[in-house]
């Protein structure tokens, strides 16, 4: 009769690979945590909308069909014309007609 444990003992080879298993799951479990919260952390300081100047005056008679913001300035598409506004003051910097 072998002694106490030796009957249980498991070869080294299978015990090799146990261990194995138990890092490779320890660094799995701790990269999704650090993914996972690294994502939180990106999502929650994202950068607040972009607003609209105060007042931004367009030339008479012109409708407007589209509205694009950027940082410096404002785009306006209207009626074959493209009108940059800055941004900062809402006044018209460039007119340019489409062809």
């Amino acid at each position: 009769m072998p002694p106490d444990g030796e009957e249980n003992a498991m070869p080294p080879d299978v015990r090799f690979v146990k261990r194995l298993v138990v890092v490779l799951t320890s660094v799995m479990i701790v990269g999704l945590v650090i993914v996972v919260g690294l994502l939180v952390a990106r999502i929650t300081q994202a950068p607040p909308p972009l607003a609209l100047p105060d007042s931004i005056t367009l030339p008479a008679g012109t409708t407007p069909d589209a509205v694009t913001l950027a940082r410096d300035w404002v785009l306006v598409l209207a009626e074959g014309e493209i009108l940059l506004f800055d941004r900062a003051t809402g006044a018209l910097s460039h007119r340019i007609a489409l062809p």
